[in-house]
């Protein structure tokens, strides 16, 4: 039984099809000598919005997993745009890597006018990374989760920080909300709609937490839907998947820089300024499936979320 079934309002799903449609807002606000993170950016969605923060004049901080391709990216931009690129090598399929990303950050003497959790992983099959984490869960969720707990009071100190998580209305392919004794998949059928969902609506969940964290502060945090465009995403599975991936679903994408348009309308535009703690579709603000609104379940994926990534339990 879906104990959130009746809470489903078809006004939002109906709201939710007709923003998948629509352009998202532009901004041209310039952003010359501010300093943006992004993670997972050397293609799609996180490439083009590099580019567009760069071709603003904001300095760049990539967080990625791949050298080669981040040293060619750097090259680029500075090239380009003539700007300075950073980055930092971490994957996040690996906890001390999370954890040395995170640290780098937090010891930053330059303030972060924007940071872009953008890195994330699609699986068909179960796979566990070496910390025996459910890879789904841990790359695009709790390395989101623990590189915002550490910088908190960084964020807070400063005189304003904008945080963006690259989020999906594919949260609501978790029906039935998440299922924290679960999080092994040994109770239910694992499938990657289902465990890309649950990742997501832990995304959400942590982003209304940590919203109250920064109440009083001049730090927003948000959630976008990129729109259904065309990226990497998935290429890691077998054969089946990528055919239907490039035959079904690709030829109906839209591109990545409608994405990168919303995500730099929403970290600098002065209409979304003060707005904090909502989710959006692209640039138009949308109300989330019910299981990504429970306060009970984000109050106790806090603190499991501070044991998986910290080893220690805390409320907010």
């Amino acid at each position: 039984m879906n104990p959130y079934l009746k809470e489903y309002e078809w006004a939002n799903i109906a709201a939710m099809l007709r923003n998948n449609k629509a352009e998202p807002k532009q901004e041209s606000k310039d952003l010359r000598g501010k300093l943006v993170v992004i993670t997972g950016a050397t293609s799609g969605i996180g490439y083009e919005t590099a580019h567009l923060y760069a071709s603003r004049g904001a300095d760049v901080l990539l967080i990625n997993r791949n050298k080669e391709k981040s040293e060619l990216l750097k090259q680029e931009l500075e090239q380009t745009y003539q700007m300075q690129c950073t980055y930092f090598i971490a994957d996040f399929s690996h906890l001390k890597e999370i954890h040395a990303a995170a640290e780098m950050l937090a010891q930053l003497p330059t303030p972060i006018e924007v940071l872009i959790h953008n890195a994330g992983v699609y699986n068909t099959k179960l796979r566990f990374t070496d910390d025996d984490i459910e890879e789904v869960f841990q790359v695009n969720y709790l390395a989101s989760f623990i590189i915002t707990y550490r910088l908190m009071e960084k964020l807070k100190g400063q005189e304003k920080a904008r945080i963006i998580y690259v989020n999906s209305e594919g949260h609501r392919f978790a029906l039935a909300g998440l299922k924290l004794d679960d999080l092994r998949w040994q109770k239910q059928h694992y499938t990657g709609l289902k465990s890309y969902g649950s990742a997501k609506t832990a995304q959400l969940l942590s982003l209304f937490s940590f919203a109250k964290v920064f109440e009083g502060s001049a730090v927003t945090i948000n959630a976008m839907h990129p729109g259904d465009v065309k990226t990497n995403m998935g290429e890691n599975n077998g054969k089946l998947y990528r055919f239907f991936k490039h035959h079904m679903i690709n030829p109906k994408s839209r591109s990545p820089k409608l994405s990168a348009q919303a995500l730099y309308y929403l970290g600098v535009s002065d209409e979304v300024r003060e707005t904090t703690g909502e989710f959006f579709n692209f640039t138009t603000l949308e109300t989330p499936a019910p299981h990504a609104l429970d306060q009970g379940m984000a109050e106790r994926l806090w603190e499991r979320s501070l044991k998986m990534g910290f080893g220690a339990a805390a409320r907010i």
